[in-house]
């Protein structure tokens, strides 16, 4: 099981929500490259970037940053979501060096896409299911479906997807703790590896959600607990490593 430092980017900077709500707000850097080189000296082994502006809108808004992150750490594996609905987006996104797109809203309302994808770019294509309640939400988290994670999940089983990034809302960013028993469940539901996000705190929910990681756990994916220094990236993973 491996950390991943978020790096939201909105208007350019790095940025941490509290639910997905754009109007809560907290701005931790003007230069997400910096911010990134940071996670990196701390032996970060992946970086989980999120053009929040581009899932609102629905197209990318923020790529210059995330193609000059990518630029700058040529070797390090990114993953990035939000505002990825076509195939020239996941062309770009490759060309300059990102290694996994992440499809959330179209996962819903066009499934065949993340089918297209898969067959196209096999390997680097993660699933994003963002999930309140049990039902999956999209557009930014700004709506709500009538999908359940474990039936989306499910829908891609056998369709090449390389992960699914699991997050709980309600958890996210505030600093509540992860959702192990929602995340477990799901991993245990598909074959597909799943990466948890939301509500990661302290060094607890490392060690809960590692102990559960047999389940088909592979990574977890923490944001303001390490901007806030409520974790430390160093000692939480030497502790993975450790076990």
């Amino acid at each position: 099981m491996i950390l991943i430092p978020a790096i939201d980017i909105k208007q350019g900077q790095c940025v941490r929500l509290r639910q997905g709500k754009m109007e809560d707000t907290t701005v931790f850097s003007d230069d997400p490259v910096a911010m990134a080189g940071q996670w990196v000296k701390q032996g970060a082994h992946r970086l989980h970037l999120v053009d929040l502006d581009g899932a609102f809108v629905g197209e990318p808004v923020n790529a210059d940053v995330i193609e000059n992150i990518s630029a700058a750490f040529p070797d390090l594996p990114i993953q990035i979501g939000g505002g990825i609905r076509n195939v020239e987006t996941v062309e770009a996104y490759l060309a300059a060096g990102v290694e996994f797109v992440i499809i959330g809203t179209q996962a819903v309302r066009n499934p065949e896409f993340v089918t297209e994808l898969c067959a196209e770019f096999p390997g680097h294509v993660i699933v994003g299911i963002d999930a309140k309640n049990g039902l999956v939400a999209v557009q930014g988290w700004a709506e709500s479906s009538d999908t359940s994670a474990e039936h989306l999940a499910q829908r891609f089983e056998d369709q090449g997807v390389s992960a699914i990034v699991y997050t709980d809302i309600s958890r996210d960013g505030m600093m509540q703790g992860v959702n192990v028993v929602a995340t477990q469940h799901l991993a245990e539901a598909i074959s597909i590896p799943v990466i948890a996000s939301g509500g990661v705190t302290n060094i607890d929910d490392i060690k809960q959600l590692n102990s559960v990681k047999e389940a088909g756990i592979d990574g977890v994916i923490i944001g303001r607990a390490l901007y806030e220094g409520t974790i430390s990236l160093t000692e939480a993973q030497a502790f993975i490593d450790g076990h």
